[in-house]
């Protein structure tokens, strides 16, 4: 990997952007290491994925506007769809992945971000969607993601506005779920995926799945999905022996 650092600590796996000097920005080649690590992620035995940016200045400014100001319609398309491909992949692993803001998460950046489970933030972290003051729209789902975690109201404001929003505002809109000292954000996201790591990977990621599909589903075939989904669980092994030890002691 030559722009994405992944290290692993038993069941964690950390996947760090490494481009400071673009202040983390994805250009082509960032995109398709990320779809390579999150391939081989999908089948191994890690429970939880963080993304962070290198640096404390930025998690990622999003695209790459030195690549994107030389391209005619039809290349913005391939380079939209290459975008929406990384960030569907990270929606729908079945492993929780969390993003460590760590300073600026802007267009592509705060859309990346937009694509994970869960988000914490630097308290000098700042987010928003800027691309209208570029003359483009966002292109990576941040119009469609945006409003289903913050609502359509908020969600046009700062598409319209182009923004940027601190994280203490991003952590009152319920942008992001927590934030931390820069200093801490790292060690505290790692609690964090511990916690998480210690729960039985098949409910966790099955609870993702119903939690993403209720978005888009009518509230009773949710439901019917949550019963099935429910009682598949009790198929497990990991189940009886969860129970089990839990009933040992009381």
């Amino acid at each position: 990997m030559q722009y994405l650092k992944v290290e692993r600590d038993n069941e964690i796996v950390q996947i760090t952007i490494d481009r400071p000097d673009k202040l983390n920005a994805m250009n082509l080649d960032v995109m398709d290491e990320f779809i390579s690590i999150l391939g081989e992620l999908d089948d191994d035995s890690s429970k939880v994925i963080i993304i962070t940016g290198s640096g404390q200045t930025a998690f990622s400014a999003g695209a790459d506007i030195e690549y994107m100001s030389r391209i005619e319609p039809t290349e913005a398309e391939k380079y939209a769809l290459k975008g929406h491909e990384v960030l569907n992949k990270i929606e729908k692993i079945e492993k929780p992945v969390i993003a460590a803001i760590n300073g600026y998460a802007l267009g592509g950046g705060c859309e990346l971000a937009l694509s994970c489970d869960i988000r914490f933030a630097s308290t000098d972290a700042h987010l928003g969607q800027p691309e209208v003051t570029l003359g483009i729209c966002p292109g990576w789902g941040g119009t469609q993601r945006l409003l289903r975690i913050i609502g359509p109201a908020r969600a046009k404001d700062l598409i319209f506005s182009g923004r940027r929003i601190s994280a203490e505002e991003a952590l009152s809109m319920g942008l992001v779920n927590r934030i931390f000292s820069s200093e801490s954000l790292l060690s505290e996201t790692k609690t964090y995926a511990r916690t998480v790591a210690k729960n039985s990977s098949f409910a966790v990621g099955i609870s993702k799945m119903l939690v993403n599909r209720g978005m888009d589903t009518s509230l009773d075939t949710g439901l019917k999905l949550e019963i099935y989904s429910w009682s598949l669980c009790f198929s497990t092994n990991e189940r009886q022996q969860r129970m089990r030890a839990f009933l040992e002691k009381k």
